[in-house]
């Protein structure tokens, strides 16, 4: 396969903490990332990562010849992975792209979630964790972007519509 072929797909989660309500800010969970870490040591993010065929290769098939629900069983497990705790009600929020070091396209899917049980229990590549508003988050060391995507779930869950991925203001 050619090297401008090939490419993983990531699904991460802004997880709120508690389903949105209007008069009160939403609190998102967010992750610093061990200094060991390759990729963004040592900086602020959301849980996710990438997306495995076994994600649903073990699994029944809801049709004939298909999968459903790929992604949020894929998302759940890295939720679950890395944060220790179950989400629901996933929904689409946007899209990014970037070419890692070795030249492989990385197509990342963000998901705003609802936290649904569990305590926070961080994997080994994770070192400590916060639930923040958008105007706590500027206060952390995020990997870029990310406070631009929580600036967007908050347009989208106050019911504002065909809005897209932008610069926070």
């Amino acid at each position: 396969m050619s090297k401008n072929k090939m490419f993983n797909i990531l699904a991460s989660a802004f997880v709120l903490k508690k389903p949105y309500q209007k008069e009160v800010p939403s609190k998102y969970l967010i992750l610093k990332r061990s200094n060991k870490e390759r990729t963004f040591p040592g900086m602020w993010t959301v849980p996710g990562g990438k997306l495995h065929q076994s994600d649903y290769t073990f699994t029944k098939k809801e049709t004939k010849d298909y999968w459903y629900n790929v992604l949020e069983k894929g998302l759940r497990r890295e939720v679950r992975e890395e944060a220790g705790i179950e989400i629901k009600n996933i929904f689409y929020l946007t899209s990014l792209a970037r070419l890692t070091e070795e030249g492989h396209g990385s197509l990342t899917l963000s998901f705003v979630a609802e936290y649904a049980d569990g305590k926070i229990k961080l994997d080994e590549d994770m070192t400590d964790h916060a639930w923040v508003t958008y105007e706590e988050a500027k206060k952390y060391d995020l990997i870029d972007g990310i406070l631009d995507e929580i600036y967007l779930a908050e347009r989208k869950l106050v019911g504002e519509k065909d809005v897209e991925w932008q610069r926070a203001v």
